[in-house]
């Protein structure tokens, strides 16, 4: 399987041409800031009505990596951060997890892995792209959340900030790259107390696992983020250098995080009832956290992202898999 390079973007979508039309595109959960003395390009994500990686907002993201790449050069520096008070980014979109798992369709849940794991590539590779990256985490981060950053090449966390990886407590692991980039960045036996625990840990604990590279206090992040840019600014060229470097001598494979996917969305459709009540019990917990909506609501929209997502790559007689009946134990149609 080969990698896709950064910078080609999907199907009937033109890249933008220069700074000024990469911040005009009207993203809906994404807010974009330019800062032209460091070549500098923010982006702030907001969610809604969960604070998650939901398809709406993988397309959007991607979207805007894509005209990055289209226009090289011209950014030197990315930041990710939120625009959700004290939620980072919950991770995977349990709403939707529960729909497909329940339809028992596995070609939705590998599509939404691949592009999970087509969003940490990219930040893989950004340095060929000439791009220093780093990641603002200013409030809780779980599961693909925190496996969105650890690509990052520097990762700062606000103090009352916590982390985990809490997949196993309902009986799934997280497969869009915590077992390479932990490994890489901890060591295997981090990546495995991490993933096997399910638990939360603070921004000093993953700071000691060396998760976390800076620890600012609440409040200050701001002012680290823009202390870290300024030291690595004058040295640009050198660092990317290295970190180019570093690829080579600890190599994630872009494989080998297909090949996990695909494990994750198999082991999915053995969720029992009882592990995905859990995992709509915590998306509805998450929804109230950042505003909410009601559960209806939240259904309907992951529907109408799935077909979005999906485009015209399936058939209507294929699109029957989301409907909410519970397909799992129905007798599976002969293969061709």
């Amino acid at each position: 399987m080969n990698a896709p390079l950064p910078g080609s973007a999907g199907p009937g979508t033109a890249p933008a041409v220069g700074i000024a039309a990469m911040l005009g595109r009207p993203y809906r959960n994404l807010r974009l800031e330019w800062s032209s003395d460091l070549r500098l390009l923010r982006a702030r994500l907001a969610v809604r009505p969960i604070q998650c990686y939901s398809l709406a907002a993988l397309r959007e993201l991607q979207l805007m990596l894509d005209d990055i790449a289209a226009n090289p050069g011209q950014v030197r520096h990315f930041v990710l951060s939120s625009d959700v008070p004290k939620v980072f980014n919950f991770g995977g979109d349990l709403s939707l997890f529960v729909l497909l798992v329940r339809a028992g369709d596995v070609q939705s849940l590998q599509l939404y892995g691949r592009k999970c794991v087509d969003l940490v590539w990219w930040m893989e590779n950004a340095a060929e792209l000439g791009i220093h990256t780093t990641a603002l985490v200013q409030g809780d981060t779980l599961g693909g959340g925190l496996e969105s950053v650890l690509p990052f090449h520097k990762v700062i966390f606000e103090r009352s900030a916590q982390a985990g990886f809490p997949e196993v407590l309902f009986n799934l692991f997280p497969g869009m790259g915590a077992w390479d980039f932990t490994i890489r960045k901890a060591g295997y036996a981090v990546a495995s107390e991490m993933v096997l625990s399910g638990r939360l840990y603070s921004a000093e604990e993953m700071h000691t696992r060396r998760i976390v590279d800076v620890v600012a206090e609440d409040g200050e992040g701001e002012k680290v983020l823009d202390a870290v840019l300024r030291e690595v600014d004058p040295r640009h060229r050198g660092t990317l250098a290295a970190l180019r470097t570093r690829r080579m001598a600890a190599p994630v494979r872009y494989e080998d995080l297909i090949a996990i996917v695909e494990q994750w969305a198999q082991s999915a459709l053995e969720l029992t009832d009882r592990d995905l009540r859990l995992m709509e019990r915590l998306a509805r917990a998450q929804a109230r956290k950042v505003g909410g909506a009601d559960e209806g609501a939240v259904e309907e929209l992951k529907r109408m992202e799935l077909e979005h997502a999906w485009g015209d790559r399936r058939s209507g007689a294929d699109r029957r898999a989301v409907s909410l009946t519970d397909r799992r134990q129905a007798p599976r149609e002969p293969q061709p």
